[in-house]
């Protein structure tokens, strides 16, 4: 849950085949932008980042995760639907365990009372700019 005022922890799954990594789409109505970050979600009191990582899997897109490493904590101070944010972003890399999810092209799911799409997005499309990964740090990490 998001209160503002509030640091929050979240957990995110970095997934790569080839030169795309599996990604979801989010949409700022204010700056009317669209805009992608990897999947996961927050790490609620009590429970380790990895438990919180591959719970967001299970609960958004019935996934089981495999091949799990630690890559590093990013810092993420941002404006989203005009309201200032302020997360630590723990990002792992992994797999999934059923091949299904890598012939996907795209995927609908619910988070909270919003419908998101998670897609497959070639890696370059981030690094020309063209596409917007948030945070911007993470392009180092792809």
């Amino acid at each position: 849950m998001h209160v503002e005022g509030q640091i929050r922890v979240l957990a995110l799954g970095l997934i790569k085949k080839d030169n795309r990594v599996f990604i979801s789409q989010g949409y700022d109505p204010v700056k009317q932008k669209t805009f992608y970050r990897a999947m996961g979600g927050g790490v609620d009191f009590g429970e380790t980042s990895i438990e919180a990582l591959e719970r967001e899997f299970q609960e958004e897109i019935q996934a089981k995760l495999t091949n799990i490493s630690y890559l590093g904590c990013l810092e993420n101070l941002f404006t989203f639907n005009g309201k200032q944010g302020h997360e630590l972003l723990q990002v792992y890399q992994c797999d999934f365990v059923d091949a299904k999810f890598y012939e996907l092209e795209s995927l609908v799911f619910a988070e909270g009372k919003r419908q998101k799409t998670a897609l497959w997005v070639d890696v370059a499309l981030f690094k020309s700019g063209e596409l917007l990964l948030v945070p911007e740090p993470f392009l180092a990490l792809l």
